[in-house]
């Protein structure tokens, strides 16, 4: 992986205009990191082939690779290759939020064109659901001419709405995933956890793979505000009148115990969360998507018959 120094400021990067581009910048520059690095062989496990990992069994080595190599790889199993991936991202309000002159949602917006332009590089399918209080736009997962296109449009979209429910999208999304998959949640979860853990168990009871990524500017983990000021509720209108130096140890707490809530919510399901400040490098969020693929394809590894 590139050097702390060498990755992009997400500041710098959202100044440029096209998605896409911003996507495509953000991978070929980790790949080309991945190269340099001492974990050259990482990227390979995420393309046809990946590092023999001592221990596995050796009857799936590819000796000619190994001849032209001189480094033991094993071709991917099917089913770690045919991957289809729905990104399910938040579009309320609250999202639009983001005083750095970048909101959460282009933040988001990002992260997942990121994502989707490297399992597209890769062959795999993608798709997306928007939501606020309901499912907004839907795009199946696929990889066909044209499909990536509509997938980068439908991303560009602003946050339209105004509160956000969690529970009635991934409902939504249980119903219409008739084959498994992995399913991308991209939010920053501000909103009741009430029944949260019933619709996230029903999604993982159907076989789909989940992983949350947790967007929040920093100003809110930290409530960074100099001095008292009215502020605006962005998905209720409701003014609140705020002393940072009253408030930030209630809220600190508060802030605190939800994300606890989430944690164990996610534990309880085998759920990987993400907690992503939205002034971090995008990445490393990439490499923990990454990592979590690696994760799961040697526990799909460690299930295959003898």
């Amino acid at each position: 992986m590139a050097a702390k120094s060498e990755l992009i400021d997400p500041a710098a990067l959202m100044r440029i205009r096209s998605l896409e581009f911003r996507a495509k910048i953000v991978v070929e520059g980790f790949l080309r990191g991945i190269h340099r690095s001492p974990y050259h062989g990482f990227s390979a496990e995420f393309t046809e082939y990946r590092q023999y990992i001592p221990g596995e069994d050796t009857r799936y080595l590819d000796w000619r690779l190994y001849a032209r190599s001189d480094r033991f790889y094993i071709k991917k199993f099917e089913d770690e290759t045919n991957l289809r991936c729905h990104f399910l991202l938040d579009h309320s309000r609250s999202m639009a939020y983001g005083p750095g002159g970048y909101t959460k949602a282009d933040y988001g917006a990002t992260l997942a064109a990121t994502l989707a332009y490297f399992l597209n590089k890769q062959g795999d399918a993608v798709g997306l659901a928007t939501f606020d209080a309901k499912i907004t736009d839907y795009l199946p997962a696929r990889n066909r001419p044209g499909h990536f296109r509509q997938l980068m449009l439908a991303l560009e979209g602003a946050p339209q709405g105004t509160r956000t429910d969690l529970v009635s999208p991934l409902q939504h999304m249980a119903q219409i995933l008739k084959r498994r998959g992995v399913v991308v949640l991209i939010s920053d979860l501000l909103a009741p956890l009430d029944e949260l853990d019933k619709h996230l168990g029903h999604l993982r009871a159907r076989g789909h793979e989940l992983l949350i990524f947790q967007i929040l500017d920093r100003s809110e983990l930290e409530l960074k505000l100099e001095g008292p000021r009215l502020l605006q509720d962005m998905e209720t209108d409701k003014d609140l009148f705020i002393d940072p130096k009253q408030a930030a140890p209630r809220y600190r707490e508060k802030l605190e115990a939800h994300l606890d809530g989430i944690r164990k919510i996610c534990a309880t399901h085998g759920i990987q969360h993400q907690l992503l400040p939205s002034d971090q490098p995008l990445e490393l969020a990439l490499m923990e998507f990454l990592r979590n693929r690696g994760r799961r394809s040697r526990m799909t590894r460690a299930r295959q018959p003898a």
